[in-house]
């Protein structure tokens, strides 16, 4: 089956983008239309915090606390009941490998938003926007929650968004920086979700991700590299189906198609 058919099946609006690292062939699914970042945006974040303490302007063993008023649910220290202090840099991992928010909330603090926007704009990608950190995006959505309004977390147009083109752009960049991109893509080679675009691929295949998930929404981008040393960036956005977080044919869905895709460049 093609992505699209993939997609199709699922019940889902799928749209996505792989090339082959390296070389300029790729195929798509709408790879161009904007879609909702959800908490891929940490990977842009983790990344300029890796530039950031490369160019000395960061000390990774600094450390940070998560404080009652930063944990606003969720995984890692998000949802700890206690306060609890750790260095920049395991909040880089916890946010890429557990998707911890408030350990991304942390670090947005230290790297700054504008900061995050100034190295999307240097790499070209226009059509990336971030409104803030995890929190902003959190009062975005209890504001239009108590007005009863629709979520513009839940719209491209008014929210962190990308184009799954320009997230397997950023992939690209990372994978060619001997330095900060891989320190990244090793903390994504720890995420903990295999149930995307892990699940796609046979065991021997190494794959670095991140996932974003919200009501309606699941995403995956990442780096897959094949034993032959043959890597793609693919990245997968889906829209659609129920609106519990809980639906594994969907989170099947995206890693069968990204494998389709993967292998139509490959063959």
């Amino acid at each position: 089956m093609s992505p699209a058919d993939i997609f199709e099946a699922a019940g889902v609006r799928g749209f996505l983008h792989a090339r082959r690292l390296g070389s300029s062939s790729s195929v798509g699914v709408d790879p161009d239309e904007p879609v909702v970042l959800a908490s891929v945006v940490k990977v842009p974040l983790a990344y300029e915090f890796a530039r950031q303490v490369a160019a000395g302007l960061l000390d990774p063993a600094d450390r940070v606390r998560a404080s009652a008023a930063d944990r606003l649910g969720g995984s890692g220290s998000a949802g700890f009941a206690d306060d609890v202090s750790y260095s920049l840099r395991d909040a880089a991992l916890l946010a890429l490998s557990v998707s911890d928010n408030t350990a991304a909330d942390l670090l947005f603090d230290r790297v700054g938003v504008a900061n995050v926007r100034s190295l999307l704009s240097e790499l070209g990608l226009t059509r990336t926007s971030v409104i803030g950190a995890p929190r902003d995006l959190l009062r975005t959505i209890m504001d239009d929650t108590a007005a009863g309004v629709p979520l513009r977390a839940l719209d491209p147009l008014r929210t962190s968004a990308t184009t799954p083109r320009e997230m397997t752009s950023l992939l690209a960049a990372m994978w060619r920086d001997p330095g900060p991109g891989a320190q990244v893509l090793a903390w994504m080679s720890a995420q903990v979700s295999w149930h995307r675009l892990t699940a796609g691929f046979p065991p021997e295949v190494a794959v670095a991700a991140k996932t974003g998930t919200m009501p309606g929404i699941r995403n995956e981008i990442g780096v897959v590299t094949y034993p032959d040393g043959g890597a793609y960036a693919v990245a997968v956005f889906t829209a659609g189906g129920a609106e519990t977080l809980r639906r594994p044919d969907i989170d099947r869905a995206i890693g069968d198609a990204a494998r389709a895709a993967v292998e139509e460049l490959r063959s």
